[in-house]
């Protein structure tokens, strides 16, 4: 294992204050994700389901969990199913999760092969009166590919369509929002990760440089600290390509007089951090990128304070939009005439700053959140905003990750260089 594993306390928790949601008289079952293949005999990376993970802690596939608290017997409340290791597997993949290892991790004290799941569940239906079913809904996901999950849904609904049929993801959204200090401590890591990684480049770019090589750069740090490496896929874009929000090509030369647009940052223990910052090409920004920078940066700083308890998304959004009005109006990029005459459904600075700048971070890169809630101790929220204006070719985006806690916001990432004449500094002295 990579990384320093999450003691079973926190997994048991976990499965505690799911069953407290449950009706009377109710099973869960969660699947973990496929192996995805490739062509002939190859395979995607493994990365598990993570409302599966959050609950048990187990990283392997063909994992299943099911929870039936009001169960007669004790022994069929909670149970575990992994996969059964033989000689072939352990010779060829290695050796998988014996019963005792996979009891050690989830603190679930029955562990059984998934072989055995069917004749399981069939013993215990009789006496439940609602199923609860996992699936993706979060509200940006795309469903091309089927998951386990999904299959098991068809499977039970078919071969069971006399029971009552409940989701278990609303229940997960909500108490995923809240993180645990046990992952705090998992996200701080991926940013400690992160900012290594940062500084190792600012030594490494100049003039000439490809994308793709800085990219190197920053996976070589982040593996080389026990992460399965990025959170999601990396955005190298120097020049006009620091205008296309989701550039991930990363195969251009990288120019003098340029400025590079990197949002890259190291997972740890299947938790996500997230980081983007704008560096010079040669080593100093040019007035006007400055200018743009410090712009950002500022409502940067002024977002931050906007994260506390009791606010909500759609208020804090248009907060950070009334500050980054003002800044586009001092960079001569809007006129104020024009600002107080324009829809306020359809805002002027959205042609400059066109997404939003906050999400959800934890297992999931842009975690799941209902953005109707309002602003909580525990929660994890990036901070991003940009400025990207293509006809002077070149994006400016900064991003910390933070965390709402109860005296108020914590930078997660700050002791990462974020002035832009601390970044030209250390860039000097490479």
């Amino acid at each position: 294992m990579r990384y320093l594993p999450i003691g079973k306390d926190f997994f048991i928790q976990n499965r505690q204050n799911f069953i407290k949601n449950l009706r009377p008289g109710s099973i869960a079952v969660f699947n973990s994700n496929d192996i995805y293949p490739t062509n002939a005999d190859g395979t995607m990376p493994f990365r598990q389901n993570n409302d599966l993970f959050y609950l048990t802690g187990i990283d392997q596939e063909e994992t299943m969990l099911l929870l039936f608290p009001d169960a007669k017997e004790e022994n069929m409340r909670e149970i575990l199913f992994i996969k059964e290791t033989n000689e072939h597997v352990a010779i060829w993949e290695g050796q998988k999760l014996s019963k005792k290892e996979a009891s050690e991790i989830s603190g679930i004290a029955r562990v059984v092969w998934v072989s055995q799941f069917e004749s399981i569940f069939e013993t215990i239906l009789p006496d439940c009166q609602h199923i609860y079913l996992n699936s993706n809904e979060h509200n940006r996901s795309v469903k091309v590919v089927e998951t386990r999950d999904d299959r098991f849904v068809h499977w039970c609904q078919e071969k069971y369509p006399l029971y009552k049929y409940e989701r278990s993801a609303p229940i997960l959204h909500s108490l995923r929002a809240i993180k645990a200090s046990q992952e705090i401590e998992m996200i701080c890591k991926a940013c400690e990760i992160t900012e290594k990684a940062f500084r190792r480049i600012l030594g490494f770019i100049r003039p000439g440089i490809k994308e793709y090589e800085i990219e190197a750069e920053f996976l070589h740090e982040f593996v080389r600290n026990g992460s399965r490496g990025p959170a999601y896929q990396p955005i190298i874009a120097s020049g006009a390509n620091s205008c296309i929000l989701h550039y991930i090509s990363n195969n251009q030369v990288c120019k003098d007089g340029d400025i590079i647009l990197m949002d890259v940052a190291a997972e740890y223990g299947n938790y996500a951090s997230d980081f983007t910052r704008v560096v010079p090409v040669n080593g100093k920004f040019s007035k006007r990128q400055k200018d743009v920078y410090n712009a950002v940066l500022r409502v940067m700083r002024g977002a931050f304070q906007m994260l506390t308890p009791g606010n909500d998304m759609k208020n804090y959004n248009a907060q950070v939009g009334n500050l980054m009005e003002k800044e586009l109006v001092d960079l001569g990029l809007l006129k104020m005439d024009n600002v107080k005459k324009q829809d306020k459904d359809n805002p002027l600075y959205k042609k400059y700053f066109m997404h939003g700048t906050s999400h959800a971070l934890g297992l999931d890169v842009h975690d799941v959140f209902d953005k109707a809630r309002k602003f909580e101790p525990g929660m994890v929220f990036t901070v991003e905003p940009g400025i990207y204006t293509p006809e002077e070719g070149f994006g400016i985006r900064i991003e910390n990750d933070v965390w709402i806690s109860e005296k108020g916001p914590v930078d997660l990432m700050k002791n990462i260089p974020i002035e832009a004449e601390d970044i030209e500094n250390l860039m000097f002295k490479r």
